[in-house]
């Protein structure tokens, strides 16, 4: 098995996903164009080099669809040689685009491969898919598949997660993240240009560094309305060990919908050679798990226990970790079940703050804890997301 390098790791900023947002006038294929040629720009790559392009995308609808990361390819003008594979594991996706890409090389299938993703919220919003298994409650039961909001909510009612917590947790990514711009941290980040609004779009526009505990707590719970719908009594007969849920998150407290785009180069020793680069890190082990379904959002925290356990590692032994932030009480969990400390788990902000476009959002994490880890001469970090019904993904890297 040969060795798999990231060379480089480059994203979108994450746009508001509304027509105010500043990525929303592209079309998914324009934004990931520019994306494709800043990769190239910035590391000398001849795209022929590449044997595959593989994307996370969640929902593959109307300009999504049809293999958006083969089409995306060819709408930029890149050879016909160049394959392309769109991946949905919920939000988790890009995280598995990754592993896919990294595993086909070290197999030696392939050299070089771009991996990412793409969501494009204000142009294909969530659920417009019209999935059966979300919208036909009937179904959804048979099939355990509940709304994120939900699963976050018992998640927080089996881990005692008090509202108040999970407002403080809001309010630390959104002061972690607003010192990360503003100190330049984000590296990755790529400025696209925005021909319709005369712009050019170069920060992360989620970020809201003034919220305060106060503020949050004014806000009505998200998930009691659809809870009240069956959804609590159906949870709660799955669980006998409690009586009611418990309905903390609200929009302060959980993650911001929004529009980007993720791409990194990996490749074998061949490719540096090649190209006259030096790998930015290592590809060490991937992991994907599957754990409660009507928790849906513990993925991540199975995932990396799983990678961990693999890797006969502790989070001690860990630098950095960026951990899909989705939703507070998850955040909870990742820490008291995985032993990480507070001072290497998203440190610069995560989800909530930063936005989750979610087949994107996993190699954004990815490009972040690259940087982070540079900025801090660190050595191993692990990056890991949840996706619908339990699922989750997680990589470890090494400089």
């Amino acid at each position: 098995m040969k060795d798999v390098f990231v060379y480089d790791a480059i994203r979108s900023p994450r746009a508001k996903a509304k027509e105010s947002g500043g990525l929303h006038d592209l079309l998914p294929h324009e934004l990931l164009k520019s994306l494709y040629a800043s990769l190239v720009e910035r590391t000398g790559l001849d795209p022929a080099m590449v044997g595959d392009v593989l994307l996370g995308c969640v929902t593959q609808h109307g300009e999504q669809a049809a293999n958006i990361a083969k089409t995306s390819v060819m709408f930029a003008g890149w050879p016909s040689s160049v394959g392309g594979l769109t991946v949905n594991r919920f939000c988790s996706s890009s995280i598995d685009a990754i592993s896919i890409g990294a595993l086909k090389i070290a197999a030696g299938q392939e050299n070089a491969i771009v991996a990412g993703g793409i969501e494009m919220m204000s142009r294909v919003p969530i659920l417009s898919d019209q999935a059966k298994a979300f919208i036909d409650p009937a179904f959804a039961a048979q099939c355990q598949m509940l709304m994120m909001g939900s699963g976050a909510d018992l998640i927080a009612t089996l881990n005692d997660v008090t509202r108040e917590q999970a407002d403080a947790i809001a309010v630390q990514s959104q002061q972690r993240a607003a010192h990360a711009k503003e100190q330049g941290y984000f590296k990755s980040i790529v400025p696209i240009y925005n021909p319709v609004k005369g712009i050019t779009v170069s920060e992360d526009e989620c970020i809201r560094g003034n919220a305060t505990i106060e503020a949050l707590a004014e806000l009505p719970p998200a998930f009691a309305g659809i809870g009240s719908k069956g959804v609590d009594a159906f949870q709660l007969a799955s669980n006998p060990g409690i009586t009611v849920i418990e309905h903390v998150h609200t929009a302060g407290n959980s993650p911001a919908m929004a529009d980007a785009a993720s791409l990194l180069l990996l490749g074998d020793k061949s490719v540096g050679e090649k190209l006259g680069i030096v790998p930015r890190a290592k590809i060490v082990a991937t992991a994907t798990a599957n754990a409660d379904p009507l928790q849906v959002l513990t993925g991540c925290v199975s995932a990396t226990e799983k990678l961990m356990n693999q890797q006969n590692l502790s989070a001690d032994e860990v630098d950095l970790f960026e951990l899909h932030e989705a939703f507070a009480a998850t955040v909870v969990k990742c820490q008291k079940d995985l032993g990480i400390a507070d001072d290497k788990l998203n440190v610069n902000g995560g989800v909530i703050a930063l936005g989750h476009p979610m087949g994107a959002t996993g190699a954004i994490m990815a490009g972040v804890l690259l940087d982070e880890l540079e900025r801090r001469d660190l050595f191993r970090g692990i990056v890991a997301a949840s996706g619908a019904a339990g699922a989750g993904s997680a990589l470890m890297i090494e400089r």
